[in-house]
Protein backbone atom coordinates (compact mmCIF):
# COMPACT_ATOMS: atom_id res chain seq x y z
CA UNK A 1 0.00 0.00 0.00
CA UNK A 2 3.20 2.28 0.67
CA UNK A 3 4.69 1.92 -2.59
CA UNK A 4 1.08 2.56 -4.13
CA UNK A 5 1.14 5.77 -2.53
CA UNK A 6 4.61 6.45 -2.65
CA UNK A 7 4.00 5.85 -6.95
CA UNK A 8 0.49 8.09 -7.10
CA UNK A 9 2.40 10.53 -5.58
CA UNK A 10 5.48 11.04 -7.23
CA UNK A 11 4.28 9.89 -10.75
CA UNK A 12 1.57 13.28 -10.38
CA UNK A 13 4.09 15.49 -8.34
CA UNK A 14 7.27 15.08 -10.11
CA UNK A 15 5.83 15.41 -13.89
CA UNK A 16 10.24 17.34 -12.18
CA UNK A 17 15.77 23.19 -21.32
CA UNK A 18 15.42 26.78 -21.06
CA UNK A 19 11.61 27.30 -19.70
CA UNK A 20 10.19 30.52 -18.65
CA UNK A 21 10.85 29.25 -15.17
CA UNK A 22 14.18 28.39 -15.92
CA UNK A 23 15.88 28.99 -12.45
CA UNK A 24 13.14 27.17 -9.96
CA UNK A 25 13.51 24.04 -12.75
CA UNK A 26 17.19 24.30 -13.22
CA UNK A 27 17.30 24.46 -9.11
CA UNK A 28 15.15 21.29 -9.19
CA UNK A 29 17.15 19.67 -11.70
CA UNK A 30 20.79 20.36 -10.52
CA UNK A 31 20.15 20.43 -6.77
CA UNK A 32 17.45 17.82 -6.51
CA UNK A 33 14.46 18.13 -4.35
CA UNK A 34 12.69 16.73 -1.29
CA UNK A 35 8.79 15.69 -1.57
CA UNK A 36 6.98 15.94 1.74
CA UNK A 37 3.40 13.79 1.66
CA UNK A 38 1.86 13.57 5.07
CA UNK A 39 4.88 12.14 6.96
CA UNK A 40 6.99 10.36 4.52
CA UNK A 41 9.93 13.31 3.36
CA UNK A 42 10.91 12.01 -0.51
CA UNK A 43 14.63 12.63 -1.79
CA UNK A 44 14.60 13.23 -5.50
CA UNK A 45 17.83 13.24 -7.39
CA UNK A 46 18.14 14.35 -10.65
CA UNK A 47 21.31 13.75 -13.65
CA UNK A 48 21.91 15.60 -16.25
CA UNK A 49 20.94 12.74 -19.20
CA UNK A 50 17.34 13.33 -18.11
CA UNK A 51 17.14 10.59 -15.37
CA UNK A 52 15.91 10.61 -11.68
CA UNK A 53 16.05 8.16 -8.90
CA UNK A 54 13.23 8.60 -6.20
CA UNK A 55 12.72 6.83 -2.09
CA UNK A 56 16.39 5.56 -2.15
CA UNK A 57 16.05 4.17 -5.72
CA UNK A 58 12.44 2.49 -5.41
CA UNK A 59 11.44 4.70 -8.21
CA UNK A 60 12.93 5.66 -11.20
CA UNK A 61 11.96 7.54 -14.50
CA UNK A 62 12.68 9.96 -16.77
CA UNK A 63 12.42 13.97 -17.07
CA UNK A 64 12.45 16.80 -18.82
CA UNK A 65 11.16 20.49 -18.93
CA UNK A 66 8.18 21.70 -20.97
CA UNK A 67 7.73 25.54 -20.36
CA UNK A 68 7.27 26.11 -16.63
CA UNK A 69 6.34 22.06 -15.95
CA UNK A 70 8.68 18.98 -14.91
CA UNK A 71 7.55 16.28 -16.89
CA UNK A 72 8.32 12.69 -15.62
CA UNK A 73 7.73 9.24 -16.38
CA UNK A 74 8.87 6.40 -13.72
CA UNK A 75 8.65 2.59 -13.38
CA UNK A 76 5.40 3.31 -11.05
CA UNK A 77 3.70 5.59 -13.73
CA UNK A 78 4.74 5.02 -17.40
CA UNK A 79 2.60 8.14 -18.94
CA UNK A 80 4.11 11.73 -19.24
CA UNK A 81 2.85 13.67 -16.45
CA UNK A 82 3.85 17.16 -15.83
CA UNK A 83 3.19 19.46 -13.12
CA UNK A 84 3.57 23.26 -12.97
CA UNK A 85 6.42 24.96 -10.97
CA UNK A 86 6.55 28.26 -9.19
CA UNK A 87 8.75 31.18 -10.84
CA UNK A 88 12.40 32.43 -9.09
CA UNK A 89 12.97 29.69 -6.34
CA UNK A 90 16.45 28.54 -5.91
CA UNK A 91 18.31 26.07 -3.13
CA UNK A 92 17.27 26.37 -0.08
CA UNK A 93 13.11 27.44 -0.58
CA UNK A 94 10.33 25.71 -0.10
CA UNK A 95 6.84 25.78 -1.85
CA UNK A 96 3.85 24.00 -3.32
CA UNK A 97 2.72 22.49 -6.30
CA UNK A 98 -0.23 20.64 -7.25
CA UNK A 99 -1.23 17.90 -9.49
CA UNK A 100 -4.60 15.46 -9.67
CA UNK A 101 -3.13 13.32 -7.23
CA UNK A 102 -3.06 16.56 -4.60
CA UNK A 103 -0.61 18.67 -3.16
CA UNK A 104 2.80 18.47 -1.84
CA UNK A 105 5.20 20.36 -0.64
CA UNK A 106 9.04 20.38 -2.11
CA UNK A 107 12.32 21.67 -0.83
CA UNK A 108 15.23 22.59 -3.29
CA UNK A 109 18.11 21.31 -1.72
Amino acid sequence: MRNLLLAAALGGLLALATPVVAGTLEEVTSHGMVISLGDMDLVVVYTPDGKFTAADGQVSGTWKIDGDKLCTTSNFDPNLTCVEYPKDKKSGDSFEVTSAQGTAKIKIR
